[in-house]
């Protein structure tokens, strides 16, 4: 006669290969090999056995146990494959799928992104600073006289407590030279903020990426290479560059940038691009009584700065006609640059 083990082994098999609901296996889980299931008391009576009777029932009780979990898992397997089908049973594959687009970077983004992987190549690091700004910060440390027209209210945006949005961002240049000591070498991008009308060339708020390094016998020849390598690097190999003279209080001697590039739309034309120079010493003055030390004794270090305006490079590049594109999220527009 068959032991009563295997009767319960193929009892649990039959009820576990009619089940057709995972509640009800979950149940018979627990009748059978739950820990007081009737498989698992056999093994609470192992101990009250006989020693001959014990390893025959030992062997039967693994073989049936075994047995059960394998059923288990095989009718566990077969419910969710049913019920996957199911859900699937009223789906019509052949229907086209719902239509997404893929995001891509802002224009200026992009222009950023791109002139900042040039300027890493040079070794400069990137510095940041809070677009709410003192005076100070951004006039009187660099050499703005008390009565130039940037000051006025109808150029800047001040604010009740003395306060202003910075109008260019010199100001994470005198920040930097605030907290660290020479040689350094920083660009600062970001958002500047000035009372223009807005049409197709102006803006109240645009971007700017500024320069600044300071060493020992920092010259003209390293500002003119660094920024020909940079314009080239930008505009093409075939980019002619051309320094004229100029006038900023914050450099001396200063000059604005032209290219003349067969890439760029009016190909023989020249663009202004940059404004450039020397850092004037009475700039390395007032960073010192602010210090309160001689880090940037004039005697000592020289340096170059310079400003590049990133809608402005963007509008050359991309042969954009009109600045207010870049803020009126225009899918139309946008797309072009994805």
């Amino acid at each position: 006669m068959p032991h009563p083990l295997e009767e319960l082994r193929d009892s649990a098999l039959r009820d576990i290969a009619e089940t057709q609901d995972e509640q009800a296996l979950e149940n018979l889980r627990v009748r059978y090999l739950g820990r007081s299931g009737s498989i698992s008391a056999w093994g609470e009576q192992m101990k009250t056995l006989g020693k001959e009777e014990r390893p025959v029932v030992g062997k039967l009780l693994h073989e049936a146990r075994n047995a059960v979990t394998a059923a288990l898992a095989q009718t566990s397997e077969r419910l969710r494959a049913a019920k996957e089908a199911g859900a699937l049973a009223g789906l019509d594959v052949s229907l086209p799928g719902t239509a997404y687009e893929a995001g891509a970077l802002h224009p200026l983004t992009q222009m950023l992104d791109r002139a900042i992987q040039i300027f890493r190549r040079m070794g400069f690091a990137l510095a940041e600073g809070p677009d709410l700004e003192t005076e100070w910060h951004c006039f009187d440390a660099l050499n703005t006289a008390p009565d130039h027209p940037a000051r006025n209210e109808q150029d800047t945006f001040y604010l009740a407590d003395g306060r202003l949005l910075r109008t260019h961002t010199s100001t994470v240049q005198i920040r930097t030279m605030e907290t660290a000591a020479p040689p350094l070498r920083v660009i600062a991008p970001g958002a500047a903020y000035r009372r223009d009308e807005v049409d197709a060339t102006h803006s109240a708020q645009f971007h700017q990426i500024e320069g600044l390094y300071v060493d020992e016998d920092v010259s003209v020849a390293d500002l003119k290479g660094t920024l020909e390598f940079f314009l080239r690097e930008l505009f093409g190999e075939d980019t002619a560059v051309r320094f004229r003279p100029h006038y900023f209080p914050f450099t001396e001697p200063s000059f604005e940038i032209d290219v003349k590039s067969k890439a760029l739309k009016g190909g023989e034309q020249w663009i202004e691009v940059c404004g450039c120079g020397m850092v004037h010493p009475a700039v390395f003055e007032e960073v010192n009584r602010a210090r309160s030390d001689l880090a940037f004794d004039p005697e000592k270090w020289t340096g170059f700065a310079f400003g590049l305006g990133m809608d402005r490079l963007a509008l050359i590049l991309f042969d954009i006609p009109d600045l207010r594109l870049f803020a009126q999220n225009d899918l139309r527009f946008l797309r072009q640059f994805a």
